[in-house]
């Protein structure tokens, strides 16, 4: 495993592959029970791995239990990162959930219980509640990090112009956001606001839900095809995609899914790599290997670019002339 700063805010060395705890447990009717979890988690660390990225919301909480017998004794090898605004409850009630003070407050103590530790690397909302003044989510997290109990702030889901808000109020690490050869609208605000700040940039479903390893073609379910008979079905771009990463990873004896994760690999940013099975995960890891030609990365830019629209379009124009 590679490691390189998260952002240019920190001298934390982390891991080029953050591992996604979402799968972690099967307390919601799905994923991966303890006993797998723990041997993925153990294969992840032997890798180099070193970056788990979490939330409460993750099998109500149960992936946070998870993650907290595994790194028990050994705590101090990891950057877990934890997330909050959706409560671990099934039924919460509705002053625990949002991004306001007291909800901030209740999530991250039992956040911290559950992960048996006293602090928490890198903590953010999970995703913009839309009611709560920024200024309010700004102080919050700031005095966590104040009392100890986290080290890092960050922000998840949020629109460029509220992170870049909070960011000028208070030091930020970084901004997760979905990114992914079919979901690139992150180029038109959020990317470069997170590069003017020096944000680590955490990318998630990197693989679009399993559509970038080409399995709904193969008649394969997955979390866009819940079943068999949901009918699976392709516009232009997205089947432009898909034949170029089939080319691709023959190109390169490897797998669509792989070159659709070594893409995002060359983009600056940290991709979460999720795992309900320790094949999953084996495979994934494979693309620390995989050295791209600078022309098959050119090749997915083109057919993958999205319009940035105004005023990015307007200005393009202005500026060549």
């Amino acid at each position: 495993m590679n490691y390189k700063l998260f952002g240019t805010q920190t001298g934390l060395p982390a891991s080029e592959l953050i591992l996604g705890g979402s799968q972690l447990g099967d307390r919601r009717g799905y994923g991966t029970a303890s006993p797998e979890a723990l041997q993925i988690l153990s294969a992840y660390a032997n890798a180099g791995g070193n970056v788990i990225d979490l939330s409460d919301l993750y099998q109500f909480g149960e992936a946070e239990e998870i993650i907290g017998k595994f790194t028990e004794h050994n705590r101090h090898n990891f950057i877990l990162c934890t997330k909050y605004t959706l409560s671990s409850q099934p039924n919460p009630s509705v002053v625990t959930t949002g991004n306001h003070r007291k909800a901030m407050r209740q999530a991250v103590e039992s956040s911290l219980k559950r992960l048996k530790t006293d602090y928490i690397d890198l903590y953010m909302p999970h995703f913009d509640d839309g009611n709560t003044p920024l200024e309010e989510i700004a102080r919050g997290l700031e005095d966590l990090v104040k009392a100890g109990k986290i080290l890092y702030t960050g922000l998840a889901n949020f629109p460029a112009w509220k992170a870049a808000a909070i960011a000028t109020s208070v030091p930020l690490t970084a901004i997760q956001y979905e990114y992914n050869l079919v979901q690139r609208t992150a180029e038109r605000e959020i990317k470069p606001m997170a590069e003017h700040f020096g944000l680590a940039e955490m990318g998630y479903s990197p693989l679009a839900g399993g559509l970038l390893t080409v399995k709904y073609r193969q008649g394969s379910s997955g979390r866009l095809k819940q079943s068999s008979t949901d009918s699976y079905q392709e516009d232009g771009r997205t089947k432009s995609i898909l034949d170029e990463l089939e080319l691709i990873a023959q190109e390169l004896t490897s797998t669509p899914g792989q070159i659709a994760l070594a893409w995002v690999l060359r983009k600056g940013i940290f991709p979460i790599i999720g795992a309900r099975t320790l094949a999953h995960l084996e495979t994934s890891l494979k693309v620390i290997d995989i050295r791209m030609t600078t022309s098959q990365i050119e090749r997915l830019d083109a057919i993958s670019t999205v319009t940035l629209g105004y005023p990015h379009d307007l200005l393009v124009t202005v500026q060549k002339k």
